[in-house]
């Protein structure tokens, strides 16, 4: 969170939703809507149920230009970007010489440059360790001036298809430039929900004229930061600070899928050789899902015990509301790693008992 005397950033839609009612807060240097009126529960049933529109123009959107971009952004991901085909989107990580997660994020193949979308809180690291493995005539070109929008559920692409046919044909992980409302925009069938949905790139200037367009369609409603975080957290996604970092590897995150099987052959990523040592002989802790067996939720930080002993700690934790339940993720040591293992949460100071369970919480419903 910000310090409080710190200057707040403002999306281009700050004024948009102070009309619609939010609750701003400071998030990654910004003032966000945490929620509006209707409140985070609801907005969060909203958005399993029909469509909730997220503002998620915090993020850092930028453009790889240039022959060998792909190849460039290899220096410094084991996702396999060269795979990629145009018009296609994948989730990768950026790591560390350490084998740590420096950053997640998004890149997409839009045939003549590449696409990312990074963290908030992260977007100055990576561009900074983006432009220093740059080789001549691939340039990062940032893109403050655009605006990101999620629009999130099972009803969202239907009702975004009445104003945007092109919509509908998409697949996950599609992205199409796709015209809204008169509005040119850059739509990816993708989000962080655990839903089917687009999100959409958009100019700053226009941003506002596209939400309100998206807000009039049939069942959407605003949504705002608590609601994301608990639809991420049933849909077991990790968040940057929380659930990964610069101290955790891939193989810990539990997020080997994310290296491609070419990377794994050649080992010439930042981190390669504790991703190839954890690979072979195990990591020392994992990222797992937890079920409390109460109603007691436990939030980041909470102590993880088994038989008195500490294990571990939960990273993510809250009140799960389609699952009408607590749930969270946290690392535990390997040997108490596997579904159904009891452990004790250290809730101030009290032991409640819970398991490791399979993530996601909730089933994801992307348009494969």
């Amino acid at each position: 969170m910000a310090d409080s005397t710190e200057t707040l950033l403002e999306t281009p839609l700050a004024s948009l939703h102070r009309e619609l009612g939010a609750r701003m807060v400071p998030f990654a240097g910004y003032a966000m809507p945490v929620q509006y009126p209707a409140g985070i529960m609801a907005e969060h049933l909203a958005t399993r149920s029909g469509a909730g529109l997220f503002d998620v123009s915090h993020m850092g959107q930028a453009e790889l230009v240039g022959e060998g971009a792909a190849e460039a952004l290899e220096r410094l991901t084991p996702a396999d970007v060269k795979i990629l085909k145009p018009g296609r989107q994948k989730y990768g990580l950026l790591t560390t010489e350490s084998g740590g997660v420096l950053d997640d994020f998004m890149v997409a193949n839009l045939g003549d440059r590449l696409f990312l979308v990074l963290n908030a809180s992260r977007k100055d690291v990576d561009c900074a360790a983006i432009e220093a493995v740059l080789p001549a005539g691939v340039r990062l070109n940032r893109l403050p001036d655009r605006a990101l929008v999620a629009f999130q559920g099972p009803g969202a692409v239907a009702a975004l298809a009445t104003i945007a046919p092109d919509v509908s044909a998409m697949r996950f992980m599609d992205v199409l430039a796709v015209e809204i409302a008169g509005i040119t925009t850059l739509v990816s069938r993708s989000g962080y929900t655990g839903e089917d949905g687009v999100e959409i790139s958009v100019s700053a200037e226009e941003a506002e004229e596209l939400a309100r367009a998206l807000l009039a369609l049939p069942g959407a409603v605003p949504a705002g930061l608590g609601a994301r975080d608990s639809l991420r957290l049933e849909a077991g996604l990790c968040l940057y600070g929380n659930d990964i970092d610069e101290t955790t590897s891939p193989v810990e995150a539990n997020l080997v899928w994310t290296i491609g099987k070419r990377r794994r052959t050649e080992w010439n990523f930042p981190g390669a050789e504790r991703v190839r040592e954890e690979l072979d002989n195990g990591p020392k802790r994992l990222r797992v899902g937890i079920l409390p067996e109460g109603r007691q939720p436990a939030r980041g930080h909470t102590p993880i015990q088994v038989g008195g002993e500490v294990v571990g700690e939960v990273t993510s934790g809250g009140f799960g509301p389609s699952l009408n339940g607590p749930c969270a993720m946290g690392y535990v040591a390997r040997e108490h790693a596997a579904d159904g293992t009891a452990l004790d949460l250290m809730v101030r100071g009290k032991a409640s008992p819970a398991r490791v369970a399979p993530t996601p919480f909730f089933p994801h419903r992307y348009a494969r």
